[in-house]
């Protein structure tokens, strides 16, 4: 008798349906004890390739754990009977970097096949971004399984928009148990990155309709971003989230104290009273604010639908099923 069959059970466990285990640092420890490792040093080498790809990553942490928890459900491609979340109003133009965890995956499937999900991946992923952008490092909770579909409804029902004021971006975290702090802490990630012209158009020549810029803007700085994105220019030109994109650091938040913020949504947490206190806190207290973030990144990656998922094989498609045929001797 082959003893190759006894590995058989260990494939489907992969393959099929099953509850995710709780989520614990060290997940990896004796399945895969290099997996972290594999992570950074993937992560490494594509941000000295292309620099932005470290905010983009980092990225998918959000845009994948507010839609149904994070379970890589961001990472599936539309099939023909299923339009996924690549393609909804947030992520469509505006994700990048999907083939740097494409290649993450890839490594690791050379050294522990069928082991690491997909979904601790972006976790590890964007922590290690974080890290390499001269920010925070911390232990993160692993143990998650990849979700069997995704659904572009359900992202472009939750995901907000770069116009999002900070009274629709506080609801939106209270409904995942995140508070206020948590909300401005996180906001910070944007210390990092960039944007495009489309997402500031309205705000820098027509943001209440009536023909005339966000009154928020500094004038120095507004007359920055209308040379950057003329009206009726190339709305996929980026600009600077900050003015240190590439170092993770309070600097976002010292620019939303001085009216410089890129989008709606970041310096709407400057003028609403609810968040400003925050702002104006990291803006003076660049430890203040890595602590939380540091909190704020952890309570978001246990978010959890609690669905039963599997461990992708290709972080683009679910696993096909095995054939019914085969037997799983002991």
């Amino acid at each position: 008798m082959s003893h190759n069959l006894f590995l058989l059970p260990l494939v489907f466990l992969a393959l099929f349906p099953v509850v995710a285990p709780q989520l614990r640092q060290g997940y990896y420890s004796d399945t895969c004890p290099n997996a972290e490792m594999t992570v950074t040093a993937r992560m490494q080498k594509a941000m000295i390739k292309e620099p932005r790809s470290g905010a983009s990553v980092m990225r998918f942490q959000f845009h994948d754990c507010f839609v149904n928890g994070c379970d890589a459900s961001l990472l599936l491609d539309d099939t023909p009977t299923m339009l996924g979340e690549k393609l909804s109003l947030s992520n469509i133009d505006s994700l990048r970097s999907y083939e740097v965890v494409d290649e993450i995956k890839e490594a690791l499937e050379r050294i522990c096949p069928m082991t690491v999900s997909c979904a601790d991946i972006i976790i590890m992923a964007s922590r290690d971004a974080v890290a390499l952008s001269a920010g925070p490092f911390w232990e993160v909770k692993l143990g998650r399984l990849d979700s069997l579909s995704a659904s572009q409804k359900a992202s472009d029902d939750i995901m907000p928009s770069p116009r999002s004021n900070a009274s629709m971006l506080i609801d939106l975290f209270a409904r995942f148990n995140l508070s206020v702090q948590d909300l401005v802490a996180l906001s910070g990630s944007h210390s990092i990155g960039n944007a495009r012209c489309f997402s500031i158009v309205h705000r820098i020549y027509n943001q209440s309709d009536d023909g005339k810029p966000d009154p928020s803007i500094e004038p120095g700085f507004l007359k920055k971003l209308q040379e950057l994105c003329p009206l009726g220019g190339d709305e996929n030109v980026i600009g600077d989230l900050d003015f240190t994109p590439r170092t993770f650091d309070n600097e976002y938040f010292k620019d939303l104290v001085n009216g410089k913020g890129f989008l709606n949504s970041d310096e709407t947490l400057f003028t609403n009273p609810q968040t400003r206190e925050y702002v104006q806190r990291y803006s003076e207290d660049q430890s203040a604010f890595l602590k939380d973030f540091v909190e704020g990144m952890i309570k978001l990656g246990d978010l959890q639908s609690g669905r039963p998922g599997e461990i992708r094989k290709n972080c683009r498609v679910v696993n096909s099923p095995p054939p019914a045929n085969v037997m799983v001797r002991k």
